[in-house]
């Protein structure tokens, strides 16, 4: 019986790796074990990054939107309080965009919310 090498299928497989390997450097690139190896370092490091990518937005957001409402004598604690009291559903990144973008909307925003604060 014939000695079986695997053909092109190990030759798909690794296609597959070495192809997913471009960009990096020296062995890391060509050789199949040590591409294989900084693929899956780099699969979980993706995987682990879009998720603390979501966490980095909205603490930029949080950031962006306390500033915001500290130029306009409010905390952001009391800000986001009153929106939810009045039901205004604008998300964090609307509101931080509206903050940047243009500032009397935002504090329109604000006015609008201010007498629904709760007292502290």
């Amino acid at each position: 019986m014939p000695r079986a090498k695997r053909g092109f299928k190990r030759r798909r497989r690794h296609n597959k790796i070495l192809k997913l390997a471009e960009g990096f450097v020296l062995g890391r690139k060509n050789k199949l074990k040590r591409a294989a190896e900084a693929v899956d370092r780099a699969m979980g490091y993706a995987y682990r990054d879009r998720r603390v990518k979501k966490r980095d937005f909205r603490q930029l957001w949080i950031a962006r939107l306390s500033a915001a409402t500290s130029a306009v004598d409010m905390s952001y604690s009391r800000f986001i309080a009153a929106l939810k009291k009045n039901q205004v559903n604008v998300n964090r990144k609307m509101l931080s965009e509206i903050a940047i973008a243009d500032p009397s909307a935002f504090k329109a925003i604000v006015d609008q919310v201010r007498s629904a604060a709760p007292a502290h």
